[in-house]
């Protein structure tokens, strides 16, 4: 017998009978003697139409106006409320003691950043205390609440968040992230049908694995995992006996291949700033200007000149934030002093991830051979501890991620 939290997606929880047979998998874990508590998204569509409706609110005289954040997060967050009642009402007739929790009932308490606050903290302890008694808590997801009155949302994806959040705030000895695929591949297998589901992989992985592309699990709710080593579990709410893939401590994984997964994405921009003087404070001068403008910057390369005078500098933002980037960096040209600026956005990011790497040579010279040998031109390098990235021409991406995946043996028998 364990403590668990169980999270369900838009798609789990998209009509009523979704919700009766997510609330059968809840009463299943009951039966087998566990305590629950349950964290749920809105159902699918309902979010996007909220947010439709506070942009039309928004509108003054046919102007299209931004919709007061605090008030977007009181629309929005109705949702998740909705689906915790209906599912509270599924599980009480069906025999099980269910009740629903919203954000500030928890608390999950947040920042102030509306729209897309951060979880500080989740003392729990009262709905322990219902959950340890049998009662099946279910929680909104995706919602808290700052500064102890205002409802918050955590931005798109939040629900992933709250779930992870809440397991360690009940101190649940797993949670079990429910939704439409059955686990964590190699790959897409979308590009790549040989592509395997990972049995386990390591929070240091998956939170590469998630911050470069790969959509299965929200970034945030990895780094609540890994922080506080919640063991999650991804599955999928319509073959949950498949076994899923287990998140977990490096520890626990026996075989550390040297590359566990291949992850791409296609929303990349790469700007590059022409002869620019070569001098201390010119990074400064480029990046502070981003920073300020809320760009966050990804990839970056320098080439200095053979007089050392100066350089070329190449950095990569996503593709929306490129309009914006542009207009950063010619608002500073004069303090800058570049020649000219270029930029593609027709570029992809494809990377490599594996605590093997930590072991094994020659992993790099692996990935740069393979992509030579497909005459794949490589435009800029990143590296940390266990992975490799790499930005080429957007046309290249499948052909990339097909000929890695053989490369690094990742393809199932």
């Amino acid at each position: 017998m364990a403590t668990i939290a169980m999270k369900f997606g838009g798609t789990s929880v998209a009509d009523i009978e979704r919700i009766r047979h997510v609330a059968g998998l809840v009463k299943r874990e009951v039966e087998r003697g566990n305590k629950v508590a349950v964290v749920v998204s809105a159902m699918a569509g309902e979010t996007n139409k909220l947010v439709a409706w506070t942009n039309d609110a928004a509108k003054a005289d046919g102007a299209k106006g931004i919709p007061n954040q605090r008030e977007y997060d009181v629309v929005v967050a109705a949702g998740e409320q909705i689906t915790s009642g209906l599912l509270a009402i599924t599980l009480n007739a069906m025999g099980i003691k269910a009740r629903s929790w919203l954000g500030w009932q928890v608390p999950i308490q947040t920042s102030s950043v509306h729209g897309s606050a951060r979880i500080e903290a989740v003392p729990a302890s009262e709905m322990q205390r219902a959950v340890e008694s049998g009662e099946v808590a279910v929680v909104a997801g995706f919602q808290g609440v700052a500064g102890s009155q205002r409802i918050s949302t955590l931005g798109r994806g939040g629900s992933d968040t709250s779930a992870v959040a809440v397991a360690a705030g009940i101190k649940a000895a797993r949670c079990d992230i429910y939704t439409d695929v059955d686990g964590v591949y190699t790959t897409d297998p979308r590009i790549v049908p040989k592509a395997r589901r990972l049995e386990k992989i390591a929070f240091e992985e998956m939170l590469e694995m998630a911050s470069l592309g790969a959509k299965v699990l929200q970034t945030r709710s990895v780094e609540i995992a890994m922080l506080h080593r919640v063991p999650t579990r991804v599955l999928s709410t319509f073959t949950p006996d498949q076994g899923g893939t287990l998140l977990c401590d490096e520890e626990d994984i026996v075989e550390k291949k040297p590359v566990t997964g291949i992850a791409y994405s296609r929303d990349e921009a790469k700007i590059t700033l022409h002869k620019i003087p070569d001098r201390p404070g010119i990074a400064s001068a480029i990046f502070g200007p981003l920073a300020d403008g809320g760009v966050n910057v990804d990839m970056i390369v320098q080439n200095v000149s053979e007089d050392g005078k100066k350089t070329d500098l190449t950095f990569t933002v996503t593709r929306g934030e490129l309009t914006r980037a542009l207009a950063a960096i010619e608002a500073h040209a004069k303090e800058i002093g570049y020649r000219d600026i270029t930029h593609d956005a027709n570029v992809a990011k494809v990377s490599i991830i594996g605590i093997g790497m930590r072991a094994h040579p020659g992993v790099a010279q692996t990935m740069f051979h393979t992509l030579s040998d497909k005459g794949i031109n490589i435009q800029v390098i990143s590296t940390s501890e266990i992975k490799v990235s790499v930005l080429i021409a957007e046309e290249y991406v499948e052909l990339a991620v097909r000929a890695l995946h053989s490369a690094y043996e990742l393809d199932a028998a």
